[in-house]
């Protein structure tokens, strides 16, 4: 498994507005970007997105900026991966979208085990793997997975800024 710069620099992110000398000050997308050296561009929209799933407050305007919405311990990264991670497919015969009735035996992963045992010679076409009828591989990788982000799941933005002090002297 292998994330996403896109989550990492969510993640930063959430690092460096949970470790400001001042919780409740305002920080903006600069001074993230110039303290991982990163690009603000991408930032940007990492900073929206993480807005509008309630994880950080955006003030907009001259004396505006950005802070964490919720208290660190309050912040699973687990919950947090599977919501701004684009594509948990490891394998081909992955789907990128769970059906609702499936949901909740996926794991709450956006993903689901695709079925080709109906139409064998479509399958292969349309998913490019010729074993996969019969293949027990994507039950494996499956099941590491949801090991990876249930490990996740186990720990808060709280568990992983214990280190203030080192953090912020590395981050100014």
């Amino acid at each position: 498994m292998k994330l996403t710069n896109y989550s990492d620099y969510a993640l930063r992110s959430l690092i460096y507005l949970a470790v400001k000398p001042e919780p409740q000050a305002l920080a903006n997308i600069s001074d993230i970007a110039n303290s991982y050296d990163i690009s603000r561009s991408h930032l940007t929209k990492i900073i929206h997105q993480l807005g509008q799933l309630g994880y950080i407050e955006t003030i907009r305007g001259k004396n505006g900026g950005i802070r964490l919405a919720r208290a660190p311990e309050n912040i699973n990264l687990g919950i947090l991966i599977k919501q701004i991670e684009p594509d948990f497919a490891l394998v081909e015969c992955f789907a990128a979208t769970v059906p609702k009735a499936d949901a909740t035996t996926q794991q709450g992963l956006p993903i689901t085990l695709i079925d080709v045992t109906a139409n064998k010679a479509s399958s292969v076409t349309k998913q490019g793997c010729v074993i996969s009828p019969v293949c027990r591989l994507k039950g494996v990788f499956f099941e590491a997975l949801t090991a990876f982000v249930s490990v996740l799941e186990g720990y808060t933005l709280a568990d992983i800024i214990n280190n203030k002090i080192e953090l912020k002297a590395l981050l100014s």
